[in-house]
């Protein structure tokens, strides 16, 4: 646990007052800025920062510096999580009738496993870790809002980060964010111009197929009903990858998607995912179902083609099937009211389309998004089915760790409400090198040439942002 250094710094007309004991904010109102504009000047300064930027719904969230923290591990991390923001009693101190991300919020994630990560890649992640920032920029239909938050310590002084001791001053942030924004009309994303070379990467292509191979026929067995086998790719570029554009290039190519970043020392976690974990407002909540896929066609008519493909192939509908099942079952006890869509949709993204169900519904009592993270992580869209085994397999056979990736990634506030997503299609990026990520659902009739080809489709989405690939 990380604990800020002195109270924060007031700033003209915000009007919040300190909590007793603990916890102090300051709330206001704020211009405009461009979210990763703000990302990359907190980077500037080596300083730990989050992004959270869904561009189709006018949503954003910048943390830059943490006041406090949870970093729990163990088969127990969401419940321990929730207990310790709940006893900094967060709500005490936000006042009333603030817009969405505005107030104290919580910014980070958990790895896809339960245990602390060996790897030393993932050093700086954790098994989980959810972040009070020392300054929140919030942007969402209502207005921007910025929140600034800290430990009383009993010492006038700056605020604390957790690295470096020392975050500058909104004003700073904003004129450092406004310089390294693009300029009016200019265009958001510049091309890419580091050329990715490979490195390695597991499992490769002779043990996928045996890998492939081996969990269709646990499959068709009747072993268990579908299991997700990922691929780590190892990048490496000629000069130092560009992570702010590859995000602005992430948002522009992925609007529909969230794109999020999160900066550790030297690495930064980031990805454009399509996949909700859980939204969470109040006893109300929405989830989905994505699972199954195929790639996107040259010109509208292919694509419509394809779409029309994925919905009548019944391997893509049996994987999607097991987690529509998945959430039924995991939902149904808690829910006062559940509803899912009756047949699936196709969510078309940039370089893949994937059978899509919507889910949403009322529970009994108001348990806090991350209660419901803890019954629905790892789905079987990222695991298997059932679960325990399916995570079994990929212990054994996968060949390396997930860290965050498949892990969920996100935010809650003072009342336990927020947004999780399913840390797809994403990477670990720092300095010349990339490590990228990617899953396919397997089931009994499971072609391993076809299932490399759909690991291939999605892993563009990261490596495309970040430079172009050598053949």
């Amino acid at each position: 646990m990380t604990v800020a250094d002195s109270p924060p710094r007031t700033w003209p007309g915000t009007g919040a007052a300190p909590a007793r004991g603990g916890l102090r904010l300051a709330i206001g109102p704020v211009d405009d800025l461009d979210p990763v504009a703000l990302f990359a000047a907190a980077r500037e300064l080596d300083l730990e920062a989050a992004l959270w930027l869904q561009p189709a719904a006018g949503f954003a969230l910048v943390g830059v510096g943490r006041a406090w923290a949870v970093e729990p591990a163990g088969p127990g991390r969401f419940r321990d999580a929730a207990a310790a923001w709940a006893a900094l009693d967060p709500g005490r101190a936000r006042p009333g009738g603030l817009p969405r991300g505005a107030g104290p919020v919580l910014v980070g994630g958990f790895g896809f496993s339960p245990g602390r990560p060996a790897d030393p890649a993932w050093a700086g992640f954790g098994a989980g870790s959810l972040v009070l920032p020392a300054l929140t920029w919030a942007r969402a239909p209502e207005g921007c809002f910025l929140t600034e938050a800290a430990i009383a310590a009993g010492a006038d002084g700056t605020i604390g980060d957790g690295r470096s001791g020392w975050i500058p001053g909104p004003s700073e942030l904003a004129t450092r964010a406004r310089a390294l924004a693009p300029a009016p009309g200019a265009v958001a994303a510049r091309p890419v111009d580091a050329r990715l070379t490979p490195a390695g990467g597991r499992p490769d292509r002779a043990a996928w197929e045996r890998i492939v191979g081996l969990y269709a026929g646990a499959v068709g067995r009747g072993r268990l009903d579908k299991v997700v086998l990922a691929r780590r790719v190892d990048l490496r570029a000629q000069t130092e990858l560009d992570v702010p554009n590859a995000l602005r290039r992430l948002a522009a190519s992925a609007p529909e998607s969230t794109v999020f970043a999160f900066a550790r020392g030297e690495r930064t976690f980031l990805g454009a995912t399509p996949e909700r974990l859980v939204r969470a407002v109040g006893r109300a909540f929405a989830t989905v179902a994505l699972a199954g896929s195929i790639r996107r066609g040259a010109d509208a008519a292919e694509d419509k083609s394809l779409a029309a493909e994925l919905l009548a192939s019944d391997k893509e509908r049996e994987e999607h099937g097991v987690v529509v099942e998945m959430l039924r079952a995991s939902l149904a006890p808690l829910c006062e009211t559940l509803e899912l869509d009756r047949t699936p949709g196709v969510l078309a993204l940039r370089h893949v389309q994937h059978l899509m169900t919507e889910v949403r519904g009322r529970l009994r009592e108001q348990v806090g998004i991350l209660a419901l993270a803890g019954v629905l992580h790892p789905t079987p869209a990222v695991g298997g089915e059932p679960r325990d085994l399916a995570l079994e397999l990929i212990a054994e056979h996968e060949g390396f760790e997930r860290g965050w990736y498949a892990g969920p990634v996100g935010w809650l506030d003072a009342g336990g409400d927020g947004e999780l997503a399913v840390a797809l299609r994403s990477g670990l990026v720092g300095g010349t090198a990339a490590t990228l990520y990617a899953g396919c659902g397997i089931v009994a009739d499971s072609d391993p040439d076809r299932e490399w080809e759909e690991s291939l489709v999605k892993l563009r989405t990261v490596a495309g942002a970040l430079g172009r690939l050598d053949p």
